[in-house]
């Protein structure tokens, strides 16, 4: 058996893109204004490192004299309001290693047994609950996570558009860098990771969660949405620019997501949590930390289970079931 040219897996954790809103903390019920994004024009020095050339105190006179002229985007709080506001739903689909595109029924069939024995000695529920850590940490919203004074996150599940369950957390309380929880946390906890796990152990349903954090940061504090990535900018000199729904400031729902599957503590040589990706990349570190080299990137675990039978250890078992759960194109080229 080979692995075949056509193998995909659609994502099982679907999260919206996130919105913005400002309010007041003493008042979570009141009214919330939209975040919205606005200009702002700088003129900045010159900081980066120069040539050896350029140490001239002449030159480098010359330098600093020019100025470095920036126009950006910017999102802020307004003055009257101390709270960010951060909504978005999570879709948790069932159905997890089983392709949405296969060329290889053998394959398929050898994959079905898999997974039915990973279920049969583990199921989803350590997988659900480093999901559910990181929505109660509050992972998910990234620089604005460091910037706050206190963080209350709630996470409703919704069933025909009303919500049936609510569990709440302080998330600072909560560590981002191991899954180690204190008690008082626990139970709600392991109830939330106990319908993640439904949700990915079922067939054909799924589940829906509804995630609003609120973040106290100060009256008007800059507040940071995520920034879009403009390749062709077609003249337009702006240096940075925000991401935006109908004017409103938000998160791409693939930064909500890379939040969520940063749950990677299987790798070799493990610190502190890592993304779920096919060879453990870290790009803020320009590092990959599963190596094929060393046979710990998804491709390698991947083939030794399916067409050679060496199961991986219990660690790299979650993980594999992880990439399925983050979906993706793994088949083999035939040019390999």
């Amino acid at each position: 058996m080979k692995t075949p040219s056509v193998l995909a897996f659609e994502r099982k954790l679907d999260p919206s893109d996130a919105l913005f809103a400002a309010g007041k903390w003493d008042d979570w019920a009141g009214i919330w204004t939209p975040v919205v994004i606005h200009e702002k024009s700088v003129r900045g020095t010159i900081s980066n490192r120069l040539p050896a050339k350029a140490a001239d105190p002449a030159k480098l006179n010359a330098s600093v004299e020019k100025p470095n002229l920036q126009t950006i985007d910017v999102a802020s709080l307004p003055e009257e309001c101390d709270t960010l506001r951060v909504r978005f739903t999570l879709r948790i689909l069932g159905g997890v290693g089983r392709p949405s595109a296969c060329n290889s029924n053998e394959y398929q069939q050898k994959l079905a047994d898999v997974v039915a024995a990973y279920r049969q000695d583990f199921g989803f529920d350590d997988l659900a609950f480093r999901y559910a850590l990181n929505l109660a940490n509050g992972r998910f919203l990234w620089r604005n996570r460091l910037s706050a004074e206190q963080i209350h996150v709630e996470v409703r599940r919704l069933v025909k558009g009303k919500a049936e369950a609510i569990w709440r957390f302080d998330a600072l309380a909560l560590p981002t860098n191991s899954f180690e929880v204190p008690e008082s946390s626990r139970k709600d906890l392991e109830e939330l990771a106990g319908v993640i796990a439904s949700g990915l152990s079922s067939e054909a349903g799924y589940c829906l969660l509804e995630v609003t954090a609120f973040v106290r940061m100060g009256n008007g504090q800059e507040v940071f949405p995520s920034q879009e990535l403009i390749l062709d900018k077609g003249g337009k000199r702006k240096s940075k620019t925000l991401y935006a729904i109908k004017d409103v400031a938000g998160m791409h729902s693939q930064k909500i997501g890379n939040a969520l599957r940063t749950i990677d503590t299987w790798y070799p040589d493990a610190g502190n949590p890592i993304a779920v990706e096919p060879y453990g990349s870290v790009t803020s570190q320009g590092m990959a930390c599963r190596q094929p080299t060393k046979k710990s990137d998804f491709y390698s675990l991947l083939d030794d289970w399916m067409l050679k039978d060496k199961s991986p250890d219990s660690g790299n078992q979650h993980y594999v079931m992880a990439m399925f759960i983050r979906g993706g194109v793994f088949g083999s080229s035939d040019k390999e």
